[in-house]
């Protein structure tokens, strides 16, 4: 399990690292294009995904630190009970871990969540910004029902 939360850890490293230069080379309303249809464009989060209940007046905070606690603890007791085969799903619960200390660490210290990569098409059509934190839940998803997927196969084949 030790191996698995140093990439937890990591993630959470490299979250704050690339947070505290977004905030220091970039500034709000002014976007720096580093490939056609991604920008890097300083933002601030007080919600939750998508900047839901970004504007609910300051106890939104709170819930969503207390809920990334929550789902921190939940998804370590997971991780500890894997076997040491389960590496898909040690990696995907690692990532999310860290995904979510990482957004935890913004918003109990500043109240808000620095988001910073933007995607988009043609201009107009903007993906939500978001950060190394929000990439590391997705891919944690994602190995957990490519995980998910491998297993339904494997029982498949083996007819149960």
């Amino acid at each position: 399990m030790l191996r698995w939360l140093v990439l937890s850890l990591l993630v959470v490293i490299a979250d704050q690292v690339t947070k505290v230069w977004a905030e220091a080379a970039l500034a709000p309303g002014y976007p720096l294009q580093v490939l056609p249809h991604l920008d890097l464009r300083l933002a601030y989060n007080r919600g939750a995904a998508f900047s839901f209940l970004s504007d609910a007046g300051g106890w939104q905070r709170w819930l969503f630190s207390v809920l990334a606690v929550a789902v921190s603890l939940v998804l370590g007791f997971w991780l500890a009970r894997l076997r040491s085969t389960e590496r898909i799903m040690a990696a995907s619960l690692s990532l999310i871990i860290g995904g979510a200390v990482g957004n935890l660490i913004d918003r109990v210290l500043h109240g808000r969540v620095v988001d910073f990569i933007d995607l988009y098409y043609d201009a107009r059509w903007h993906w939500p910004a978001f950060n190394l934190a929000d990439s590391a839940i997705t891919l944690g998803v994602g190995l957990m029902l490519l995980d998910a997927f491998l297993e339904w196969r494997r029982s498949r084949r083996a007819g149960t």
